[in-house]
């Protein structure tokens, strides 16, 4: 088993644990917004497994079928944990309104609650450091994917610890309705945040301008006489396209050699890169 797969499945364990924790917590106490972290941990957990797949897809080597690869299965998994993610802000601030429009209601045991969120944001700090360590190392979008929604899930559970803490101090029950809907809010930003990196590659982005620039020095750096430099991203796999010129007076196989020098250079400097390149005589 990969490192990806190994830590995607990091991210299920935990999840899972801390959605019978918040659940519990939640039932018992009757507070939207610690039931509204439950449903934000379920949704991460989701997250995670489909997490767990797509990058167990995506390391497959490419086939008759898909000859590019499978890269681009981690950027749809991170589309749909961001809808998911949407789907789940929607149904807190739909609950919360009805806590708040609705007749009056009790909380218990707060004082247990706000153990459960602090638990629950510091196993969620761990977790997603490491994921997003594993992200940085692999290029890996669906990771990279989990560790957001799980950053989110540190903060969110502070804020709805911090808005138990003031009803105990104040006894103002409706501030739990509306921390679960300040909640939402960053859920909902961060889940548009999500839907954006994970989209655009999927229409073939190219690499970013400071990546373009930073290629560019290493093909000066190599004496490479080029046009028409081309680039995209399909998850963690990338994709270079250029026209190198070479002297009319060289060998095939004098440009069949410079050509690999190319392609081992740039692949020592990024991982699961693909090269084309079309010789011109110049």
């Amino acid at each position: 088993m990969n490192l990806k797969v190994k830590t995607a499945r990091l991210s299920i364990i935990s999840n899972t644990l801390l959605i019978v924790l918040k659940l519990g917590a939640g039932l018992a106490s009757g507070s939207v917004s610690i039931i509204s972290e439950a449903i934000h941990s379920f949704m991460d957990l989701l997250a995670a497994v489909i997490a767990f797949f797509s990058v167990k897809i995506s390391d497959n080597p490419p086939d008759a079928r898909h000859p590019y690869g499978h890269g681009k299965v981690e950027n749809v998994s991170g589309v749909i944990e961001a809808l998911l993610i949407l789907a789940a802000a929607g149904f807190i601030i739909i609950e919360a309104v009805k806590k708040l429009t609705g007749k009056p209601f009790d909380l218990e045991f707060i004082w247990a609650g706000i153990i459960v969120m602090i638990i629950s944001s510091i196993v969620n700090f761990i977790v997603s450091r490491r994921l997003y360590r594993v992200a940085s190392e692999t290029g890996s979008i669906a990771l990279e994917a989990d560790a957001l929604h799980l950053k989110t899930d540190v903060y969110t559970s502070l804020g709805v610890a911090a808005g138990l803490g003031l009803i105990m101090l104040t006894g103002i029950k409706w501030l739990d309705p509306l921390v679960a809907i300040m909640v939402a809010g960053l859920i909902i930003y961060e889940a548009f945040n999500l839907l954006r990196k994970a989209f655009w590659p999927l229409i073939d982005t190219a690499w970013t301008d400071e990546e373009i620039r930073l290629l560019k020095k290493k093909l000066e750096m190599m004496k490479v006489n080029y046009h028409g430099l081309r680039t995209r991203i399909a998850g963690n796999y990338r994709f270079i396209d250029i026209n190198v010129v070479i002297p009319a007076e060289h060998s095939v196989a004098d440009a069949h050699r410079f050509c690999d020098m190319i392609e081992d250079e740039l692949s020592r400097n990024y991982e699961n890169l693909t090269v084309n390149i079309h010789v011109e005589p110049s």
